[in-house]
C-alpha cells in the first residue's frame, strides 16, 4: 500500500499573472472559447454557450488547521467544454496590511487534502497529491479544457499561523477577502455516440464534440475511427480525447491518429460506469485540410453474477447463509458455477455482493454485506463490493476499509484488492497493481493559462487510480484510509491470487471479512484533537483541531506534542493559579464586602474547572458541558473587574448593588453575542473606570485635597494594583501564544487576582466589621453590620 507521506506534494508548475478585471477576462474567455462545431463552414461558436457562477466572498485566515481554510463549492454542468476560474483577491487599506503569499487549491468531487504544515498522515492513509497554487496579491485565471461535471470544490488560506493569540478586536489586522468566480463555456448540441452505429464527421480547423453512454456492467470500451480519409488521400491525422479531465487526477485518455491506416482505434478497459463520456475529436492536419473518418463505438457487457436479493428478503432474521447456500434462480448458486466463471453456456465477469448502507449520522454511514460478515474470494474473476458515496454529502468525512482473513485459509495464496471510483477492477495483473498513469498539468501559453495534459497512448488503458491492498499469511489484516473520497460510486475488488503455483487456486477459496464505514474524523481525533463539523451553505464536511502539540491531520503527528508530564504540569498551573482568588475573597470578607467575595468565588471556581476540562489527553476534568463553563469563566473574569473598580469608587450601597446586578446583565449579553471580542469585555470596565474617576475627582473638589487623601495607600496600595493589572492586560493582549499559553494564561490569573486584592478599598473608619448585638436562647447570634445594615444568621 502507498503510505501517506509528510505532505500532499503537488507542485505548481505555472505562473499566475494578474488579470484586470472579471469583464475583460469574461470577453477573453469568449474570444478564445473552443468551437463546438463538427461543421466548420458555420460560426465557430454557434453551439457554445457560455454562463458565470459566482459565491460569496470570504475572509482568508492564517492557516492552522484544516478549518482555516475557506472552503467554496461549485457544481459544474454537464457537456462543459472550458472551465475558467477567476480568482480576484482584495485587502484592506491599513498600516498592517502587506503582500502574503496566498495558497489556493482546486479538487474535483471532494474537497482537497491539503498538508501546508507538512505533517504525518495517520497509517495506511492513501492521499493523492493536491493541486495548487500560489499567488501574491493580485487577480489571477485558470483553464481546465474538458471538466468533469459535478462537484468542485476551491480552497485557500494565508500563509500558516504565528501561533500567536490576539484579542479579537483590540489589535487592528488587515483583512484579505478571497472570491473565486467559474466561466463556463458548455456545448448546447452534442452528436451522440451510439453503440456499432458508425457516426461520419468531417474535421476542418475546429473540433468535433461527440458524447457516449457507459452502462452499468461496462467491461470494455472501444473506440474506433474508421475510413479516415485526407483531402481525399488514405490517412487520419486526428487526435481524440477521451473522457474529462478532473484535479488532482485525470479521466482523460488521448489517441493520436497520425499513420497512413485508415483505421485507428482506443480500447479503454473499465471505462468509468453510469455516465456519458466526451469524446473530442481534433484535426491535426492543418488549418484548410478536411479530415473525414467515421466513429464507432463498441461495448463489451460484464454479466455479474450476484446474491439474489429477494432471497435475502424472504430469509428468517434468526437464519444465517452461508457461501454455498441461499442463491435462487435467476441467479446461480455456487454449485452451479464452474471454475470458469460460466453456467448455462454464459460468462461471468464478477460476482457482486450487495451492500447495506446504513446511515448512522452527518457524513457517517456504515456498509455492510446484506446476508453475511465475509465475503468469499476465489481466483476464477474479482468478488465486488459497491459502496454508495454519491448523495453530494459523504465526500466531507473518511472512508475506512478493513479486511482480515484467516492465517490458515491462506497459507499458500494471497488476496489482492483493488479500492477505486467510478467503476471496479475487473482485471488484476501480475504487479498486482492497480494503479494507472495520469496526466498532469502544464502551461498552455505564456499568460499561464492551464491546460491538463495527458500523454497519448493506444495501448489499453484505465480511467482511474486506485487504492491496492493485499492479504496473505505474514500479514493477515489490511487496513484503508481515504480522506474526503470523491463524490461518486466506489467499488471494493478482491480476487484470489497464487503467484508461485497458480494451479493451487483453481479449487481454493478464502472468506474475507470486512469492516467499510464512512465516518466525520478518525477515531474521532483521538485524545489530543477534537472533531468539528465545518460548513460552507449546506456542504458540510469535518475537520480536527489538535491540542497539546499534536498535529496532522487526525492528530496523530507527535513531532511536536507535549510530554504527559509537561501536559499535567500545564494542568496544575492553569487551575491551580486560581487559587490565588483566595487572597481577594479573604480580604473581601473581612471588610464586609460579601458581594464582591462571592463574585472571586465564582470566577476561580468556574476558571478553575474550565482549564481542567479544557486539557487534552489524560489531564481533563469535565464536570459541566465545556461550552457552559467557558462561557462561566469569561463571565466570572469580567464582572470582577466590574465590580472591583466600581468597589474602588465608594458609591452609596444601592447605587452600587444596582450598577452590579445592571454590568453582570450587560456582560451576560455581551458575551453570549461575542465571547472572544475584546471590546465587550473592555468596554463595561471602560465605563466603570469612568464612574470611579468621576467619583474620586469629585471628592477631591469637595476635600480640597487628594483622594484617596493618604499617600501609604497610594505607594503600598494603589500603584502595586494598577501595575499588577496593566501587567496582565499587556500579558493578556499581546504576549501569549499557543505554546507559552499554559504560562502566560496563569500569571494572568495570579496578576488578576493581585491586582483585586491590592486595589479593594478599606473599611469606613469607626465601623465594626460584624459585632454580635444579641444573643438569643437558641444558642444563635444575630449578626448586625452598622454600616449596611444587613442581618444574619449564624
Amino acid at each position: 500500500m502507498r503510505q501517506a507521506g509528510t505532505g500532499t506534494g503537488g507542485a505548481l508548475v505555472a505562473v499566475v499573472v494578474p488579470v484586470a478585471v472579471p469583464l475583460l477576462l469574461l470577453l477573453l474567455l469568449l474570444a478564445r472559447s473552443p468551437p463546438a462545431a463538427a461543421g466548420d463552414g458555420q460560426k465557430s461558436d454557434a453551439r457554445l454557450v457560455s454562463e458565470q457562477f459566482s459565491q460569496a466572498p470570504q475572509k482568508l485566515a492564517f492557516y492552522s488547521w484544516y478549518g482555516s481554510a475557506r472552503l467554496f463549492h461549485f457544481r459544474v454542468p454537464p457537456d462543459t467544454v472550458l472551465l475558467r476560474w477567476l480568482l480576484q483577491v482584495s485587502r484592506g487599506s491599513g498600516p498592517t496590511c502587506t503582500n502574503v503569499e496566498i495558497t489556493v487549491y482546486f479538487r474535483y468531487g471532494a474537497p482537497p487534502v491539503i498538508n501546508p504544515l507538512g505533517t504525518s498522515f495517520p497509517d495506511n492513509t492513501s492521499v493523492q497529491p493536491s493541486f495548487f497554487l500560489k499567488m501574491l496579491h493580485s487577480n489571477a485565471s485558470i483553464n481546465i479544457s474538458h471538466p468533469a461535471p459535478g462537484d468542485w470544490f476551491v480552497a485557500a488560506h494565508l500563509p500558516p499561523s504565528s501561533h500567536k493569540i490576539e484579542v479579537k478586536g483590540f489589535v487592528p489586522t488587515c483583512a484579505y477577502i478571497f472570491q473565486p468566480d467559474m466561466l463556463v463555456v458548455r456545448v448546447v448540441e452534442v452528436s451522440i455516440l451510439e453503440p456499432d452505429v458508425p457516426l461520419p464527421q468531417t474535421l476542418l480547423s475546429h473540433p468535433s464534440y461527440l458524447k457516449v453512454f457507459v452502462p452499468e456492467y461496462t467491461q470494455e470500451l472501444r473506440l474506433e475511427l474508421q475510413g479516415c480519409a485526407s483531402n481525399g488521400s488514405l490517412g487520419c491525422p486526428v487526435r481524440l480525447t477521451v473522457g474529462s479531465a478532473t484535479l488532482p487526477g485525470n479521466f482523460q485518455k488521448v489517441l493520436t491518429c497520425s499513420g497512413p491506416t485508415q483505421a485507428c482505434h482506443l480500447l479503454l478497459p473499465s471505462p468509468p460506469w453510469d455516465r456519458w463520456l466526451q469524446v473530442t475529436a481534433k484535426s491535426l492536419a492543418g488549418p484548410r485540410v478536411s479530415v473525414a473518418f467515421s466513429a464507432v463505438a463498441a461495448l463489451t457487457a460484464c454479466r455479474p453474477w450476484s446474491v439474489n436479493f429477494q432471497h435475502l428478503l424472504q430469509s428468517s432474521p434468526n437464519q444465517s447463509s452461508n457461501a454455498s447456500t441461499g442463491l435462487l434462480p435467476p441467479t446461480p448458486s455456487y454449485q452451479d458455477l464452474d471454475r470458469r466463471g460460466r453456467v448455462g453456456g454464459g460468462s461471468f465477469c464478477l460476482r457482486s455482493f450487495p451492500v447495506l448502507r446504513e446511515d448512522v449520522d452527518v457524513v457517517s454511514v456504515r456498509f455492510q454485506p446484506l446476508d453475511r460478515v465475509s465475503v468469499l474470494v476465489q481466483s476464477d474473476m474479482p468478488s465486488v463490493m459497491q459502496l454508495n458515496l454519491n448523495t453530494g454529502m459523504d465526500s466531507g468525512g473518511s472512508l475506512t476499509i478493513s479486511m482480515r482473513v484467516n492465517k490458515t485459509a491462506i497459507a499458500n495464496t494471497s488476496v489482492v484488492a483493488c479500492v477505486t471510483a467510478a467503476s471496479p477492477l475487473l482485471s488484476f495483473n501480475a504487479s498486482l497493481s492497480c494503479t494507472t498513469g495520469i496526466g498532469g498539468i502544464r502551461p498552455r501559453d505564456q499568460q499561464a493559462f492551464w491546460l491538463p495534459m495527458t500523454r497519448p497512448s493506444s495501448s489499453p488503458a484505465a480511467f482511474f487510480q486506485g487504492h491496492p491492498l493485499s492479504l496473505s499469511a505474514s500479514s493477515p489484516t489490511a487496513n484503508l484510509i481515504i480522506p474526503y473520497p470523491e463524490t461518486d460510486n466506489w467499488y471494493l475488488s478482491l480476487q484470489l491470487m497464487c503467484p508461485e503455483r497458480p494451479e493451487e487456486c483453481e479449487q481454493a477459496s478464502v472468506l474475507v471479512e470486512t469492516t467499510l464505514n464512512l465516518v466525520p474524523c478518525l477515531n474521532d481525533c483521538g485524545p489530543y484533537g477534537q472533531c468539528l463539523l465545518l460548513r460552507r451553505h449546506g456542504y458540510l464536511y469535518a475537520g480536527c483541531s489538535c491540542k497539546a502539540g499534536w498535529r496532522g491531520w487526525s492528530c496523530t503527528d507527535n513531532s511536536t506534542a507535549q510530554t504527559a508530564a509537561q501536559q499535567k504540569a500545564a494542568a496544575l498551573l492553569l487551575t491551580l493559579s486560581n487559587l490565588v482568588f483566595l487572597a481577594p475573597i479573604a480580604i473581601s470578607v473581612h471588610r464586609s464586602l460579601l458581594v464582591e467575595a462571592s463574585v472571586y468565588a465564582y470566577t476561580m471556581f468556574f476558571s478553575t474547572f474550565y482549564h481542567a476540562c479544557d486539557q487534552p489527553g489524560e489531564a481533563v476534568l469535565c464536570i459541566l458541558n465545556y461550552d457552559t463553563l467557558q462561557y462561566c469563566d469569561f463571565l466570572g473574569s469580567g464582572v470582577s473587574i466590574w465590580v472591583t473598580v466600581l468597589c474602588m469608587a465608594r458609591l452609596k450601597a444601592a447605587l452600587k448593588y444596582v450598577l452590579f446586578l445592571l454590568g453582570a446583565l450587560v456582560f451576560a449579553m455581551s458575551l453570549q453575542l461575542d465571547r472572544r471580542a475584546a471590546w465587550n469585555t473592555m468596554g463595561p470596565c471602560l465605563f466603570a473606570i469612568v464612574v470611579m474617576v468621576t467619583m474620586w475627582v469629585y471628592r477631591c473638589g469637595r476635600r480640597r485635597h487628594c483622594y484617596p487623601p493618604s499617600w501609604q495607600r497610594w505607594v503600598f496600595y494603589l500603584l502595586p494594583g494598577i501595575s499588577m493589572a496593566a501587567v496582565a492586560i499587556t500579558i493578556y493582549t499581546s504576549m501569549m501564544t499557543s505554546d507559552n499559553y499554559y504560562y502566560t494564561h496563569s500569571i494572568w490569573h495570579m496578576l488578576l487576582a493581585g491586582s483585586a486584592a491590592f486595589l479593594l478599598p478599606p473599611r469606613e473608619q469607626h465601623t465594626k466589621p460584624w459585632a454580635c448585638s444579641q444573643k438569643l436562647t437558641c444558642h444563635y447570634e444575630i449578626c448586625k453590620n452598622h454600616r449596611d445594615e444587613l442581618y444574619t444568621v449564624t
